[in-house]
């Protein structure tokens, strides 16, 4: 009797571990299912005319749209439901932070997708929106400029590029009550800063232009990878104060004007762009201590396609982070890789009948998995164009559309979202900014 009742409180208890570990797993998603979701794209130019001029200064427009509109021949002709930034938002920006916000450039979406967090690139503005009401909760001006705002996954916290102002910065975060505080004790001033080994954090020979451009934090929170815009990068401590760099990359291990950053397959891949660059890197996940040496650990060089009029910038995952995605918005071609041995296994164009110049910038995929998103760039682009290239130019600004073929390996371009912006009988409009909101 008694083997008997260990035996079934064994079975309860195993049975108790199962559930657990089955309500703790992230699903995946097949052919089946029915995930409901929106993609969110920002059109960075100006929608407000502050001074009564004729020119418009402040702003830029939302563009969501429903993911069940974008499946067959239906999708380009989706209807988003459209907010103007130059609204709503800009009254909360200036009546809490003094200034209007100018310039959207990115945002992200928190962990639980109640908040959307928005960088205003030609302003130090960052802005709290509801993803459900779209409805404004608090701005925070962080200085000169805010590229690029990365929300940690226990959402207790933000990391801010503020590119200009060479400063790393932090708000904490609580969503519930939605209380935001720039936390001024956490920041790293990256101009005056020395790293670990004594160094100085901005050096003519290793960190030219130690301007911060993209954080990415790895998803257990412990690392902060920063792209710099005259190339090297730190790994950061965010949850320090203030943070700590602890590990120091220079510009000839990582190149300069890296943004696109992505976590995939027990390795943080970082990649590196500009007029006629793309390079792709793979570091560890492991190994960061304030008392290694340089450039340590090393990053995995996957590719180089400098000098191929590449510019890498946006990157997401398919296929359970079995094949990483790489846009390449010069070239108009993406590129493919497998993670599990870091080898190119295709790169195809992306101009012909949808486009002859998309422009590829960012990317996000569809909960299941059969979709990839890309903001297509504008003819007149506002950030990361370099006018003796042009590299930045699009003709067809909008939402790509790719369907996701032989297994994430393949794809092909299938549709596109238009998005324009005439002003003055020109087209202004430029995307950026583009995330999937799962809801």
């Amino acid at each position: 009797m008694t083997r008997r009742i260990y035996l079934a409180a064994l079975i309860s208890i195993l049975a108790v571990m199962v559930a657990f570990t089955n309500a703790m797993t992230i699903p995946t998603y097949d052919e089946n299912d029915t995930v409901k979701y929106e993609v969110w794209v920002i059109d960075q130019s100006n929608s407000r005319d502050e001074d009564g001029n004729g020119t418009l200064d402040s702003g830029g427009t939302l563009y969501t749209y429903n993911g069940d509109d974008l499946v067959g021949e239906q999708a380009s002709v989706a209807t988003p439901t459209v907010v103007d930034l130059g609204g709503a938002a800009r009254d909360l920006c200036l009546a809490q932070t003094g200034t209007f916000p100018v310039r959207p450039h990115m945002f992200m979406f928190n962990r639980s997708g109640s908040h959307a967090v928005i960088s205003f690139v030609a302003s130090g503005h960052v802005l709290f929106m509801n993803t459900v009401t779209k409805a404004p909760i608090q701005c925070i001006d962080v200085g000169v400029q805010a590229h690029a705002a990365m929300p940690s996954n226990d959402q207790t916290f933000v990391v801010v590029a503020n590119q200009n102002g060479r400063l790393l910065q932090r708000i904490n975060t609580n969503y519930q009550t939605n209380v935001f505080t720039l936390d001024n004790a956490a920041t790293i001033n990256l101009a005056t800063c020395t790293t670990p080994n004594g160094a100085p954090c901005q050096d003519a020979t290793l960190r030219p232009d130690a301007r911060p451009i993209c954080p990415v934090i790895d998803n257990c929170d412990r690392f902060a990878f920063i792209t710099l815009a005259g190339g090297g990068l730190f790994v950061v401590d965010p949850n320090t104060t203030p943070m700590s760099i602890v590990a120091e990359y220079d510009k000839n291990t990582v190149h300069p004007d890296g943004c696109g950053g992505v976590q995939a397959n027990g390795q943080m891949y970082i990649n590196s762009g500009g007029a006629k660059e793309g390079d792709l890197y793979s570091f560890p996940l492991r190994g960061y201590l304030s008392s290694i040496a340089p450039n340590t650990p090393a990053p995995t060089l996957v590719y180089s396609h400098d000098g191929t009029n590449s510019d890498s910038h946006g990157a997401v995952a398919t296929s359970g982070d079995r094949f990483l995605w790489v846009a390449e918005r010069f070239g108009n071609n993406m590129t493919i890789v497998d993670t599990r041995d870091n080898s190119v296994v295709d790169q195809f164009s992306l101009a012909g009948s949808v486009s002859n110049d998309p422009a590829p910038d960012l990317l996000d995929i569809s909960p299941d998995g059969k979709y990839i998103f890309m903001s297509l760039r504008g003819p007149n682009p506002l950030t990361g164009n370099n006018p003796a290239f042009n590299n930045s130019v699009g003709s067809t600004p909008g939402v790509g559309i790719i369907r996701v073929q032989q297994g994430g390996t393949r794809g092909r371009f299938v549709a596109r979202l238009p998005i324009t912006h005439i002003v003055g009988g020109v087209e202004r409009a430029d995307p950026h900014g583009l995330r999937v909101l799962v809801k």
